[in-house]
This record gives C-alpha cells, structure tokens and sequence, in this order.
C-alpha cells in the first residue's frame, strides 16, 4: 500500500532572507568580539615574556614556549587554591541544590493546599532586592566560628531566590494528575519530590546547577575575606597575586619592591594562570546549553 506524502513548501520573503543574513552575521561578529579577549589571553601565556612586556603579542603567540604553563604543574600553591575551588563548587552546588529544590516544592502548591505560602515566598524573594550588608553578615560568619572554614564560602549563598523562583515555576508544570495518582498510592511528599518531580524537571535543575556552580566558581571576594592564604579558592588567590604585583608597581620602586617584583610572576605566568581558571566552566558551557536553554525558558514561564 503506498502512502502519498505531501510536501510543503514554505516561500521566505526576500526581507525574511535578509534580515535572517543580517541577524546571522551580525551574532557571529559579537561572538568573535567576545571571543578574542581570550584568543589574546591564550596568545600571551603562550609566547615568550620578552614579546609579553614588548606588547608585540597580538591573537597569535610570538616565540611560542610553554614555559609559563610547565610552571604551574610545579607550582604548590596554584593547584591548593584549584583544589579549593574544585570543593567549593561540588559542595557548595549540592547544598545550594538541596536547599532550593526543599524550598521550592512546597512553594509551588497552592495556597489551599500550603498555609502561609504567600508569606514565605515574600520572605525568600525580599533577598533578591536587599541583603544584611557586608559588615553584618561578616560578623555572623566570624562570630559563629565559620571564618578559614570551607562552609564560609557556602553556607551564605546556599540560598538563591532567583533559582528558587524558577524551579517554582518549572514544578508548576508537572501535571497534578501525576501526584494524585502517586498520593493514592500512599507515597508521601518526599517520595513524590523525588521520584516524580526531579525526574521530570532535569533541564530546571541543570540549570539551577549551572548558575550555582558558576557563582561558586567565579566568586572570589569571600574568599579574600573569610580564608587564610593557604585556604583561598582560586579566583581569591589569582585576585591576590594580581593586587600584589599592582601595588607594588604603584608604590615607591626601591630594591626591596624590586626584588619582590622579580620573584612574583610575570605577565605570561598571570595569563596562564587565568586562562586555566577559565577553562572548567568553558568547557562545561557547550554540554550543559541544552538543558540550559530549555529550562531557562520554562522555568522563567509562569501560569
């Protein structure tokens, strides 16, 4: 039996085409602009220090060595703060995601079923807009023993409203029926969180985990101020390395400056180093943009 297949033929206007060219042109050309600072970044841990403190390196490396990046893989300190890091955002992520996920489910039932819930998501979404300030919450993380602590790094951003809010909007979305059917089964509400609503909502929580690790990963003032050199995350030690060189440059030059200058590294190691520091969460962009995209779209989605 043969089936007659009907093919159709959608007819694209001539402006249609032109403004798809001009769009497409035109986000290829910002990716590149946002692309060549690190293309120069590359370049510059790549060449030699002479053609760095020259200003000869442009996109491509000049006398290419791998000189600066051989130095790390000896350097003690660079791979203790990495490690760090590495913790920081496993840990730091897990918590972060149990805490929103536990909040968000009630959040996201009705007020009939949930007294109060009107209440507590105020309270949760006040913090998007205020926040204790800086010493406050610095004399909480001291005082209650935290400080030089790898949970004063992740205890005081465990809760993000924002994620919050938009895994509320995603387990909106999961059928009712699902859960009655669960509920005449006898399942409670923790067995049903975990067997029917993460399930279904992977693309919203990958999302929630890819701005928490991010944060974790790029933040780097708590560390400055919470932890001892020898406990800083990367981002806070890099930020410390580069403050020292800079103050140093501004201060008075004498020999004692000049020889600390010379034992600190140069602008091929920094290049190295920051490059390296970027490369975890530019590798983990392409795989985790799927789900990003889809549960950024449906999660930001409210009915």
């Amino acid at each position: 039996m043969k089936t007659n297949s009907i093919k159709i033929k959608i007819k694209i206007s001539p402006y249609r085409k032109a403004f798809l060219a001009a769009n497409a042109t035109f986000l290829v050309l910002f990716a590149c602009i946002c692309l060549l600072p690190f293309v120069n970044l590359l370049a510059i841990s790549l060449s030699s220090a002479e053609a760095v403190d020259a200003g000869d390196v442009g996109f491509f490396p000049i006398d290419p060595t791998l000189n600066a990046y051989n130095y790390l893989l000896k350097n003690d300190d660079f791979f203790r703060a990495f490690g760090w890091s590495i913790l920081r955002v496993v840990l730091g992520t897990a918590v972060s995601l149990i805490v929103i996920t536990l909040a968000a489910y009630p959040l996201s039932k009705s007020g009939r079923r949930f007294k109060g819930r009107g209440f507590y998501t105020i309270f949760f979404t006040v913090t998007m807009f205020f926040s204790g300030g800086l010493i406050p919450t610095f004399m909480v993380i001291t005082g209650i023993g935290l400080d030089d602590t790898i949970w004063a790094l992740i205890l005081p951003t465990a809760m993000n409203a924002w994620n919050m809010v938009l895994l509320i909007n995603f387990f909106r979305q999961v059928p009712a029926q699902m859960e009655e059917a669960a509920m005449l089964e006898g399942a409670g509400n923790l067995r049903i969180l975990v067997s029917i609503y993460l399930p279904v909502s992977l693309p919203a929580l990958a999302t929630v985990i890819l701005f928490t690790a991010v944060q974790h990963w790029n933040n780097w003032f708590d560390g400055v101020i919470y932890m001892s050199p020898k406990r800083m995350p990367l981002q806070s030690y890099i930020y410390n390395m580069i403050n020292e060189i800079n103050l140093l440059l501004q201060g008075e030059q004498t020999a004692e400056n000049q020889e600390l200058l010379e034992s600190l590294p140069g602008k091929t190691l920094r290049s190295a180093q920051i490059f390296i520091a970027m490369l975890p969460i530019m590798l983990v962009y392409p795989f985790a943009q799927k789900f990003f995209v889809k549960g950024l779209v449906m999660g930001s989605v409210k009915e």
